[in-house]
């Protein structure tokens, strides 16, 4: 009797590993298996981009079919955190490369597969954003930064300043024989813009390898310097940080009221569409340096989720979207800087390129996470004309929660 029943529980036993894992093993996909990538990503341009790779990879692949979500990209890491454990998630994701600390800490996405070959493939900024403790997650689809906009009509290529002492006396020219113009815009309580200020004399925002959670080296020496300087080109921009947003920027920029802008490659289709005759330029240099000030680069990655039934092929997957004919298509359909070094017919390629140079990858640490909306208030009422000091040490603390 005591026999039958220790024979008993260990037949439970092993029905019960087999619910837990069997289950897992009958979804792995075989050659001949019929399976389903569900992939978040944005509309407006990327939705078109997986929509036209799943259609080439089902074509290499007859067994694979990618199947497109609308998750806009900054609402994904939230949504993860929900729908992963939930089992109504995707098999891959896009998110940028700032939220990998939370994203790895978290437990929702998973190592690069085939790591050393993919980081070969694509540019090392790429590939150093996507690296977190050592260890790389995701795949880069797409790399950026901003640069200096500049409207050939209004201003000569010969005119472009190199720094930013050139740049002011040339817009306050401008804004006197052009009432209603203005020489230079910017969105002047954005963080991911106004960091470059905080760069002076190398100074880097949680340190030189972007990894100290300990201190945000927003208010030292350096940044309260260049965040000074920022509050002085109120002289030659008097507009009050409320009326200075994003979209007020680029629409000024689109009308033709605006000589100069900093922005992104991915306003290039709206200006063209727009008819606006315009160039790119790397950023001025901050009084006393001679190399373009130093900006935010990102990486919009395709991360696999941790969740996923089928972790294989989804990398699959997510590796072939870093392939040069997919990061030329996805150049073609969205304007966005490839991730790997393929040439794209755009003028305006070499000026982002010659920025990119100098531009460091936001840090990814989970720190990052209180970085956004505490430097974009501090640089508002800096620009507004609150005591530099005071704000970036207030900006420090609540980053850090102190």
């Amino acid at each position: 009797m005591k026999k039958h029943v220790i024979g008993t529980a260990a037949v439970v036993m092993a029905a019960a590993l087999c619910l837990s894992g069997c289950n897992k093993s009958e979804k792995k996909a075989s050659a001949a298996d019929k399976i389903t990538l569900t992939v978040w990503e944005s509309n407006l341009g990327p939705d078109e981009f997986i929509k036209q790779a799943g259609a080439a990879y089902t074509k290499a692949n007859p067994n694979v079919e990618i199947k497109f979500v609308n998750v806009e990209l900054g609402d994904a890491c939230g949504q993860i955190a929900l729908d992963g454990p939930a089992g109504v998630g995707p098999d891959l994701f896009a998110a940028p490369h700032d939220k990998l600390g939370e994203l790895v800490t978290a437990g929702h996405v998973l190592e690069t597969v085939n790591a050393e070959a993919v980081k070969k493939n694509v540019l090392g900024a790429c590939s150093q954003a996507l690296t977190y403790e050592g260890k790389m997650y995701g795949y880069p689809v797409s790399a950026e930064t901003y640069a200096l906009f500049y409207n050939e009509d209004l201003i000569s290529k010969d005119e472009v300043p190199a720094t930013w002492n050139d740049l002011e006396k040339w817009t306050l020219q401008f804004n006197q024989k052009n009432p209603g113009k203005y020489g230079f815009l910017m969105d002047v309580g954005n963080g991911y813009y106004t960091i470059l200020f905080t760069t002076m004399k190398g100074n880097r925002l949680f340190g030189p390898a972007g990894t100290d959670q300990t201190k945000t080296y927003l208010n030292t020496a350096e940044a309260a310097e260049g965040m000074k300087y920022f509050q002085d080109l109120r002289s030659v921009l008097e507009v009050p940080a409320a009326d200075l947003g994003t979209s007020v920027c680029d629409a000024a920029f689109q009308a033709g009221n605006a000589a100069m802008h900093i922005t992104g490659l991915w306003n290039v289709k709206n200006f063209e569409d727009a008819g606006i005759k315009f160039n790119v330029a790397p950023i001025p240099a901050l009084p006393g340096e001679s190399t373009p000030a130093s900006t935010f680069s990102g990486t919009r990655a395709m991360f696999v989720s941790a969740y996923t039934d089928y972790p294989e092929e989804a990398a699959k997957f997510a590796e072939f979207l870093t392939t040069p004919e997919m990061q030329k298509l996805r150049f073609d359909l969205t304007g966005a800087m490839p991730s790997v070094s393929v040439e794209v017919s755009s003028k305006y390629m070499p000026g982002f390129l010659k920025q990119l140079d100098y531009a460091f990858p936001m840090p990814s640490i989970p720190t990052m996470a209180g970085f956004w909306e505490a430097m974009n208030n501090a640089s508002k009422n800096i620009w507004d004309g609150a005591a530099v000091v005071d704000e970036l040490n207030a900006c420090d603390k609540t980053i850090l929660g102190l």
